[in-house]
């Protein structure tokens, strides 16, 4: 059995971490960290949870694991990576601190130096169906952002294709609440977004763009820039992003989806939904699916890409990211 272990498990990526890893039958949770709520057990934060006992990260016995999960802010993370790889662990980071390959761009990005520029090289970015052959050698996994997900895996085929775009790629994407995390704050209070959607960060300030335009530069010399505007939905979970591409010559919606069906082909969490058919959190929410609708019109291509931001967007991922590092078939304890 995987012995794993979760670091920051009171958060709700962490907790979505414990569900998914208590349900896998190829993996054990062998103990879980909360600094802030260090000697309670999970059961007394979120009172369905089992009762596991949360442990300070000084206390918590590395030598039992085999890979370690980071659920924790920016930093805190790749300082616990350093610890834990230096235990010789195999470690997936869910926060931002080894998706960006540039020190210099994480500083500008996160306003301070990174704590482990040295191992910005060597982390393996874990869009699963991109880069799952670097998955089985990896000791580090930067596990993406949720935004990222939901646009890159909807933008992968067209910038991989021959044909030629024009004009900037605009990204609409709305978040449920949840993707704030579990610490409140006035935008994320409930009489604020009630009855309510709001964007947020719009222009180039969140810190998602980076990483988008990392990923799009890497799969195109020459892409377009890309527009990003984050909107708040008032609902619990789920991303829905509306991508608007604009082409460069004449193409046919049937020949667009065709190269998204064989750019998909067997891919286990990515469905291209069929002619008429858009993406909406019903397809996706609490699984590990990503749902990717098309429709031309004209020369601009409308992408539609849905995903959970808890599963697809965080900890299933990072599921599906261990499973490929330790030999499991990816959809195990994911179906």
């Amino acid at each position: 059995m995987i012995q794993a272990a979760i670091y920051g498990a009171t958060g709700y990526t962490g907790m979505e971490m414990v569900k998914l890893l208590r349900r896998h039958p190829a993996a054990d949770i062998a103990f879980i960290v909360s600094q802030s709520q260090a000697g309670k057990t999970l059961r007394d934060v979120f009172p369905a949870a089992p009762a596991l006992p949360l442990l300070a990260g000084a206390d918590a016995p590395l030598e039992a694991a085999d890979v370690v999960f980071l659920c924790l802010p920016h930093a805190a993370a790749a300082e616990t990576a350093l610890v834990a790889l230096a235990a010789g662990k195999r470690v997936i980071d869910l926060s931002a601190d080894f998706r960006l390959r540039d020190a210099e761009v994480y500083r500008a990005w996160y306003a301070h130096s990174h704590p482990a520029p040295e191992l910005l090289a060597e982390a393996v970015y874990g869009l699963t169906e991109v880069n799952r052959a670097a998955l089985p050698g990896a000791r580090l996994v930067a596990n993406p952002g949720c935004y990222p997900t939901s646009v890159l895996l909807a933008l992968r085929p067209l910038l991989l294709s021959d044909i030629p775009l024009a004009g900037p790629i605009i990204a609409d994407s709305a978040s449920g609440v949840s993707g704030a995390g579990r610490t409140p704050t006035q935008t994320s209070h409930f009489v604020e977004v009630a009855d309510n959607y709001s964007a947020y960060k719009i222009g180039r300030v969140h810190r998602h763009l980076p990483e988008m335009e990392q990923a799009i530069g890497q799969w195109r010399a020459g892409a377009p820039p890309l527009i990003f505007s984050p909107h708040l939905l008032p609902v619990p979970r789920g991303i829905l992003s509306t991508i608007y591409a604009q082409l460069g010559a004449d193409a046919s919606e049937d020949d667009l989806r065709a190269r998204y069906r064989v750019a998909y082909d067997g891919e286990p969490f990515v469905e291209v939904l069929p002619p008429g058919e858009t993406a909406s959190l019903a397809h996706v929410n609490h699984t590990n699916r990503c749902a990717i609708g098309l429709k031309l019109v004209g020369r601009t291509l409308i992408l539609t890409s849905a995903i959970d931001n808890l599963v697809k967007g965080a900890a299933g991922q990072a599921v599906q990211n261990m499973n490929a590092m330790f030999g499991c078939a990816e959809t195990t304890g994911l179906l």
